[in-house]
């Protein structure tokens, strides 16, 4: 079924955010920091992340956790490089992409982008910006890509 209608409540973040973690913890590239790492229950993550993107989206949500503390700790068991966050970024795009279509849609990948880029910048502790321009060969923001047509 087509992605049709944008990104309108809660329960839509909700299909939302399961679909792109079922991607997640299978992708064999990030999939382990999730399942072996970070041994994350679905279950028990999903309101907080929610939350995460409900206020980030609707400015409804009270999310009043460090979302960055996690990832660092992720970090300090098994360093997350900029290909682990590209992927999370394909993923994200693909997940919202396969359900949604318009503004807020648009708003989440762009957002999911930024707080990649961010994460990586503040887990690598300098500016990742050689990384962010593929130097380092990993993150590349797909904002930055010029897609060509072949005539």
């Amino acid at each position: 079924m087509p992605a049709t209608r944008d990104i309108s409540d809660r329960a839509d973040l909700d299909v939302l955010l399961r679909r792109f973690y079922t991607e997640a913890f299978a992708d064999p590239l990030i999939g382990p920091f999730f399942t072996e790492v970070a041994g994350t229950d679905l279950e028990a993550h999903l309101p907080g992340i929610t939350d995460f993107w409900e206020r980030a989206l609707f400015r409804t949500a009270s999310y009043g956790r460090d979302a960055f503390a996690p990832h660092a700790a992720l970090h300090s068991a098994r360093p997350l490089t900029a290909a682990h966050f590209g992927r999370w970024v394909q993923l994200w795009r693909a997940s919202v992409d396969g359900l949604h279509r318009g503004p807020r849609a648009e708003r989440a990948k762009a957002q999911g982008e930024r707080i990649a880029l961010a994460m990586l910048r503040r887990l690598a502790g300098t500016d990742a910006s050689t990384e962010a321009e593929g130097a380092g060969g990993g993150f590349v923001p797909l904002a930055a890509l010029r897609l060509r047509t072949v005539a």
